[in-house]
């Protein structure tokens, strides 16, 4: 056992080593370490943060995996005001701007081009070298304190590095969702049945506001660090700025540019109208800067913009084209998306054929009829998108489009829950693009993993009535696999093999694997961890399954109603009796440490400073503890952090309740060993 001064020279070691590989990683763009050696220094900084929490510093590379809950998000004031840039839209608008530059300096400036990254704005403050506060722009005035949010984008650092570090900083940036990760994210929300996020920038809003840290945390959102607003004083250029802030591990990107006249920024304009597509990340136009900061002086201010910037906005691509027609498709939840047929047309170096509407609202929003002349963009420039119909070219008596009330593929009355926008189609068991969806899923990498089978192999097996669910793959035969196109002996005793294997897939991916509404990877996995098995899972009511870590009143309804159902309860069935595991492995579970607890139940409640809330409750587990949902009269204790709801303490009091800070818990978890 390490001493308190022994372990906070490790700390103090393994925080430093950490910071210069998260540096290297992303700020340089290459490794000194494996992902499993820098895992491992992670989980020896966590292991000895709970065994010494006095040492838990602000700056500790465990704050990037979230765990604080913040029902609200305190306003701050600005110290200096986050103020808009004037936009333009053409080169005549910019060479407008230069001559009163000009004509106020009496001189031609030098000028920084940088990029305009599409996400959100934030101020970022470091006191010492330590990252103490991040504030949204709000109106500029005023914006949201996200500070626990923000220290889980691992591109921001939490500690500064270099030399001549000022003892208080203030930078500007832009988060951003890269498009990778908002393809992942669309795909996981796919999965599990939820609405497609619609654009990266709209994505990085709300996950920046999200309640629960550790979500953040999983949506890797990333960062650009632009403007340097205290201290000023030490430098005469922004460029001087950009330079020191990249020096000190900030995010600086590397696509700025120095230009003297207006033919090196038009240059610049033309260059990156094209070259951002091929970027990582949403841009929408570019920033011009006065670089010397005594010019930007002089030049000032006016009420909402600086006279010594202005963003460059390049014009979305847009094409218009004739509308052929409106299909429906159904997904593997049986969600309805209708899609745009269009006459071909050349958009962003593509041809756009087919375009999404979303949903029923959105054809309302338009006002789509048949035969409309459309207007088409690339939104995010990803997803062609359907902007507005051009009603001058309008047909004369074209009937308005309107949302079927039928599944195209089955005949089923489509249903619509109240809150959502989408429309779905019910018959889960019989409409075929759900039944092959739901085999799709089954499969995938993050589910049963079964080599040798993708979605064509999975098209002829249910088309020649060979499949109809994934129980039905358990029963595959040489002489099924046969009868495929381009299967040959090779392809056949892979896709055998693929499957055998699967049957030792951990219980947590079959949970996953099986489709149910809302349960994706992370929610099975808590699933798993805390029913065992399937068996006591299936039989769980909706207040046992309130009581697992990140279960609430949908998830717990939506896995209530698919055990209820007869086909899904003989789909599992059938899986157990092919050999699936259906309950926790004996090495997988959660290692009872002692009986402190002995039984006692807890309910934990509001933010806490030593722990996030899953540490938390797998402490009072480990322990012989129980972690239930509600207060009743049954209830020991209550673990109660900052701003627990005023209503679940007045109930606590009124029961005589005893009520813990996380100190008394702590001191409990030591008297009583």
């Amino acid at each position: 056992m390490l001493t308190t001064i022994e372990a906070a020279a490790r700390i103090d070691e393994l925080i430093q080593k950490i910071h210069h590989h998260n540096y290297l990683y992303y700020q340089e763009h290459r490794q000194e370490i494996s992902d499993l050696e820098f895992d491992v220094m992670l989980q020896e900084l966590i292991k000895l943060e709970k065994q010494f929490p006095d040492l838990l510093r602000e700056d500790s590379p465990s704050q990037r995996v979230g765990g604080t809950i913040s029902k609200e998000f305190p306003s701050v004031a600005h110290a200096h005001p986050m103020l808009s840039l004037s936009n333009t839209y053409t080169i005549d608008e910019v060479q407008e701007f230069e001559e009163r530059v000009v004509k106020a300096l009496e001189k031609k400036p030098e000028y920084i081009c940088e990029l305009k990254y599409d996400g959100v704005a934030i101020s970022l403050i470091y006191e010492n070298g330590i990252l103490v506060q991040a504030i949204t722009r709000g109106d500029g005035v005023k914006g949201d304190d996200v500070t626990p949010n923000v220290k889980t984008i691992r591109s921001i650092p939490l500690q500064l590095m270099g030399q001549n570090i000022p003892n208080r900083l203030e930078v500007r940036g832009e988060i951003y969702l890269p498009y990778s990760e908002f393809d992942r994210i669309n795909k996981e929300r796919e999965d599990i049945g939820e609405p497609l996020l619609s654009n990266p920038r709209n994505a990085a809003s709300g996950t920046v506001k999200m309640q629960d840290s550790t979500q953040v945390a999983r949506r890797q959102l990333s960062c650009m660090v632009y403007y340097l607003v205290e201290p000023k004083q030490r430098f005469t250029t922004h460029e001087e700025c950009l330079l020191s802030m990249k020096q000190w591990g900030l995010p600086v990107p590397t696509t700025w540019q120095k230009c003297s006249s207006i033919e090196s920024i038009q240059h610049y304009l033309t260059h990156w109208d094209t070259a951002r597509f091929d970027l990582p990340v949403a841009t929408d136009g570019v920033v011009i800067k006065v670089n010397s900061l005594a010019e930007q002086d002089t030049l000032g201010l006016t009420a909402k913009s600086p006279r010594w910037a202005i963003a460059f906005k390049y014009k979305a691509e847009e094409a218009c084209t004739p509308l052929l027609s409106v299909e429906f498709q159904v997904g593997r939840t049986g969600a309805i998306t209708p899609v745009a047929n269009l006459v071909p047309v050349p958009l962003s170096g593509t041809i756009v054929k087919r375009a999404t509407l979303h949903n029923a609202n959105e054809i309302h929003r338009l006002d789509l009829h048949e035969g409309d002349t459309i207007v088409v963009e690339k939104g995010g420039e990803i997803i062609p998108k359907i902007t507005r119909v051009v009603k001058e070219k309008r047909i004369a008596d074209s009937l308005p489009i309107t949302f079927i009330k039928n599944c195209p593929e089955c005949a089923s009355p489509l249903i619509r829950t109240e809150g959502e926008a989408a429309y779905y189609c019910p018959n889960e068991s019989g409409c075929p693009p759900q039944r092959k969806g739901k085999i799709e899923h089954f499969i995938q990498r993050k589910a049963m993993n079964i080599d040798g089978l993708g979605p064509e192999t999975i098209e002829q097996l249910y088309s020649k009535g060979i499949i109809s669910t994934a129980a039905d793959l358990y029963s595959l035969q040489y002489k099924d696999l046969e009868q495929l196109e381009r299967f040959g002996k090779k392809s056949i005793d892979n896709l055998l093999s693929g499957i055998e294997k699967s049957k030792q897939t951990p219980f947590k991916s079959v949970l996953f694997a099986l489709g149910i509404r809302f349960v994706g990877i992370t929610v099975a996995e808590k699933l798993a961890m805390h029913f065992h098995s399937m068996d006591v899972l299936s039989k769980a009511t909706k207040d046992q399954l309130l009581e697992a870590p990140e279960i609430g009143d949908k998830i717990a309804e939506s896995i209530i109603d698919w055990f209820a159902q007869i086909d899904n309860q003989h789909f599992w069935k059938r899986l157990e009796a092919a050999g699936i595991l259906f309950s926790l492995q004996e090495e997988d579970k959660l290692k009872i440490e002692t009986d402190i607890l002995n039984g006692a139940t807890f309910v934990v409640s509001g933010v806490f400073q030593k722990y996030d809330r899953e540490t938390l409750k797998e402490t009072i587990l480990k322990n012989g503890g129980k972690i239930v949902s509600s207060i009743s009269s049954k209830l020991n204790y209550i673990v109660a952090g900052e701003n627990m709801g005023p209503s679940k303490l007045e109930k606590a009091q009124k029961l005589g309740i005893r009520i813990l800070t996380e100190d008394e818990f702590d001191s409990m978890l030591r008297s009583e060993s």
